[in-house]
């Protein structure tokens, strides 16, 4: 048993690198990090921070300056992240499944005088990174300096960083749908909310989190940081794999997860789900995708525990939460937004709109972005500022409150399809289309049409060992949605293109059907 942990106060600020000293100080050989076989309590922690940290500062590692890591989930990947912090550093973690033009691309605008890899990422990426100072965080890397040749010696210190919340805590490059990826540069302070808000999502000293989606995305963050700055357990995964997180989720009794949709489809959908202990879960979460209804209440009725999906943008601003084991007769919607944030819907032309009207959400909070790193045009687009001046970000949501103040996605911004004048919102074709028993998975895209200006494509992913004509299940879903979302064609797809976080990347699937002059592929 161990001992409580110092509670800072709701007022106090303080760094995560600083609250896992206090858990190493306090309660010391409580396990901070699981994985696979091996366990690492906060004192231990600590001091592999200490030791990284000050190999760090020996490099000319100062505040501010950005330290990049392009690896897996590991222990030492968690404990290098907090050593850059607390040689007072800033953390680019960047895709391990970026391309290697995109991750060049991505070091050089972050200005990183450090890049730490692993064996994969070093053997990917060993062109990209060969102007790069490279540390591996392993022995077997193909390039870089291998960590234990790196570090200081063991009880070697770093010098102390005192940091203010407007200090940078990281930047965070975006998953590229719509483009190159931007840096989100985002400071202590902002991360200090998750701390608060986790508190009352239960994020004790007695949490254990698992995780399984990549260090390089917001979403793994916002688990991340509340458990270690509450003194609590992480659980790390390399990669998701569905059958594997029900046997930790069951081994180690863990009591929070963090997952995107289609990883709670697969859960759902494991056929052995139903055997498995979770009855040690308080809470799930799910962001940075569209959350189906049906799913939230398979999960509601099959898995123990509370289940809030939280709708925001790595970028901030407004934040919305559903608790659907609350509100079980709203799980069409995304919630209402969370207390001291404000949420809006703005017309084309930026002018406010009255509740129940549908148009572009922006949203203001302590959880914004400082700006994209180098854009400042980009960041200006991203912001809209009220009648008293107050800014907000724009989300690139399609949305509407209804009577009760919850929040109803309908699209995004750039994939609405425009046809014959008439706006299209794929998802809820793409709802309406989930209903046929041979479809698996599917994306709506707008296509080029020249008799409409765009038309509705589906692609779709069959259920195994499903022969239903395409043709048949088109006209299914013709017969049941109304005229203007009628689709013009099917196009079968092994799996849809997903980020790391698994939202769809939809601008893959055009550049999939269209040739290099826009038209249509029809090979």
């Amino acid at each position: 048993m161990h001992t409580e942990p110092i509670v800072m106060p709701f007022d106090s600020f303080a760094t995560l690198p600083d609250l896992v000293r206090l858990h190493a100080r306090d309660t010391g050989a409580h396990v901070a990090l699981i994985h696979g076989e091996v366990r690492l309590d906060y004192r231990a922690l600590d001091a592999r921070i200490d030791r990284m940290a000050a190999g760090l500062q020996r490099d000319g590692i100062a505040r501010g300056d950005v330290v990049a890591i392009v690896a897996a989930t590991s222990i030492d990947h968690v404990a290098m992240f907090l050593a850059i912090l607390r040689a007072g550093g800033t953390v680019a973690p960047i895709a391990a499944s970026s391309s290697p033009d995109a991750l060049a691309a991505v070091i050089a605008d972050s200005g990183a005088k450090l890049v730490f890899v692993d064996k994969a990422t070093g053997d990917r990426f060993a062109d990209a990174l060969s102007g790069a100072t490279v540390i591996a965080l392993g022995e077997d890397a193909p390039i870089g300096t291998p960590l234990s040749a790196w570090l200081p010696e063991e009880d070697a210190e770093p010098t102390p960083v005192p940091l203010a919340p407007d200090d940078i805590f990281n930047i965070i490059y975006s998953s590229g749908t719509t483009g190159s990826p931007k840096g989100i540069v985002q400071d202590h302070g902002m991360r200090w909310q998750h701390v608060l808000r986790g508190r009352m999502a239960g994020y004790t000293a007695e949490a254990i989190a698992i995780i399984s989606t990549p260090l390089c995305s917001n979403t793994t963050l916002v688990s991340v940081v509340p458990t270690l700055a509450n003194g609590g357990t992480l659980v790390l995964m390399e990669k998701f794999d569905a059958r594997r997180f029900l046997e930790l989720a069951e081994r180690h009794r863990v009591t929070h997860a963090m997952l995107v949709p289609v990883q709670y489809r697969r859960l759902m959908n494991d056929p052995e789900f139903d055997r498995f202990d979770l009855s040690a879960f308080r809470m799930k979460t799910c962001t940075s995708a569209p959350f189906a209804a049906d799913l939230k209440a398979e999960i509601l009725r099959r898995w123990p525990g509370g289940l809030i999906e939280i709708y925001g943008m790595t970028e901030g601003g407004g934040t919305a939460t559903l608790a659907a084991h609350l509100h079980p007769h709203k799980l069409d919607t995304v919630g209402v937004p969370v207390e001291g944030h404000v949420m809006r819907v703005i017309d084309e032309d930026g002018q406010p709109l009255p509740p129940g009207s549908v148009g572009e959400i922006v949203g203001h909070s302590p959880l914004m972005m400082r700006h994209y790193h180098n854009r400042p045009a980009q960041t200006r687009d991203a912001e809209w500022f009220d009648e008293q001046g107050r800014r907000y970000i724009r989300t690139g949501d399609i949305g509407r409150f209804d009577e009760d103040g919850f929040l109803t996605l309908l699209d995004r911004r750039k994939d609405v399809v425009i046809s014959g004048g008439f706006n299209v919102y794929p998802s809820d074709i793409e709802v309406a289309m989930r209903e046929h028993p041979a479809v698996e998975d599917v994306a709506v895209v707008g296509m080029p049409s020249s008799e409409w200006g765009e038309t509705p494509v589906a692609f779709i992913v069959r259920r195994a060992r499903d022969e239903t004509p395409a043709a048949e299940i088109r006209n299914w879903l013709n017969q049941r949605v109304g005229k203007t979302q009628r689709i013009s064609d099917i196009i079968e797809i092994d799996a849809l293109p997903r980020s790391e976080i698994g939202k769809v990347l939809k601008r893959e699937l055009r550049d999939m059907a269209l040739d290099s002059d826009g038209h249509r592929r029809r090979d």
